[in-house]
């Protein structure tokens, strides 16, 4: 396993970081008729990351496992996965990142970066993990009704009482992370040391103006999709045929959101890939996720990828990615193939 800084913190994470939006799931449904996810192979997958050195595990306080969008009678249950899982292992072991924005609660307060959300969400998300600290806290995504100031000042005091380690930001404009990060310096609170955030090959939006932010405050990107929602695994495309398909049981089959990649540029880019990745003897995916821990060197900002894992052969071709190291043609062929596409 390769270990990176997290941001401009003394804190080690491996090259790969855990995600849990998405996880095994049973054919089994609950009194709701949503699938339940599988915590047996959850458990099995988590122990074998831990033993390969993975050390990085991210979720929310609204992420399911199983379902997407969430609602209200499913927030909450991935923490309580990672949870049972955190008892089996070494708690200092883990470097454990969480969120917080999204509704919980039907009541006006059941939302937001308000002191008063904050700080009854950090409550709930300690109790749902079985901690009693969290090393890595992460606003989810704006809330413009709550004043900046508030919400640095919150998380700040979270970090002095020690219930927090380092705060991160997620899914926030460039000029708002700009701006909490010159708050923080001019009242002496605690900066960001994390911005986690949508990037792959087929998402290049955030070299656009946030990694800029990033290499000038010293934070890392925890690039969530790293892989395109399973796209960039090239699972959704038949290359015989070339087009789009939808395995059953599949993340598409919950997800609304991948539409927007499965699309006929993003199709033309995929099939020129995957004969990048056969050049190498390598997969798909694996190429996918090369190149974006390559771009740590060229972007000179720490790119820590958030792998979601269904299948424990989903997290052996994720760790083959850290053995394959690709040549200057091979990263100038990829470019070309966006640029064209």
């Amino acid at each position: 396993m390769q270990y990176v800084k997290l941001g401009w913190s003394g804190v080690k994470v491996s090259q790969l970081c855990l995600g849990t939006w998405y996880l095994p799931r049973l054919d089994e449904r609950d009194e709701y008729g949503v699938h339940k996810v599988d915590v047996d192979a959850v458990m099995k997958i988590m122990k074998r990351a831990h033993d390969e050195g993975i050390n990085c595990i991210d979720t929310a306080n609204r992420y399911h496992g199983a379902m997407s969008p969430v609602d209200l009678n499913h927030v909450g249950n991935s923490e309580r996965v990672v949870g049972q899982f955190l008892k089996t292992v070494d708690r200092e072991s883990i470097v454990l990142a969480t969120k917080v924005r999204g509704q919980m609660a039907a009541w006006p307060n059941g939302e937001g970066l308000s002191r008063k959300h904050i700080r009854w969400q950090v409550r709930q998300s300690l109790r749902r993990l079985g901690v009693d600290y969290i090393d890595l806290y992460q606003i989810h995504w704006p809330d413009p009704d709550t004043p900046k100031m508030e919400t640095l000042r919150t998380l700040n005091n979270l970090v002095e009482e020690g219930v927090v380690n380092y705060i991160g930001e997620s899914n926030h404009p460039a000029h708002d992370v700009v701006e909490f990060m010159e708050l923080a310096d001019k009242h002496g609170m605690e900066p960001f040391v994390t911005m986690q955030e949508v990037y792959n090959i087929l998402n290049r939006d955030i070299e656009r103006d946030k990694i800029h932010v990033a290499k000038r405050y010293g934070v890392a990107i925890l690039a969530y999709s790293p892989l395109a929602q399973g796209v960039l695994t090239g699972k959704y495309v038949d290359f015989n045929a070339r087009k789009w398909i939808t395995p059953n049981n599949s993340r598409a089959a919950i997800s609304s959101s991948m539409q927007g990649y499965m699309n006929d540029g993003n199709l033309r880019i995929l099939l020129e890939l995957n004969e990048v990745a056969k050049s190498r003897d390598i997969t798909l995916g694996q190429a996918s996720l090369a190149w974006l821990i390559s771009m740590q060197e060229r972007l000179g900002v720490n790119i820590i990828p958030i792998i979601g894992i269904s299948k424990m052969e989903h997290l052996e071709d994720d760790l083959g990615a850290l053995s394959v190291k690709l040549s200057q043609d091979d990263l100038k062929r990829i470019d070309d193939i966006i640029r064209t596409h």
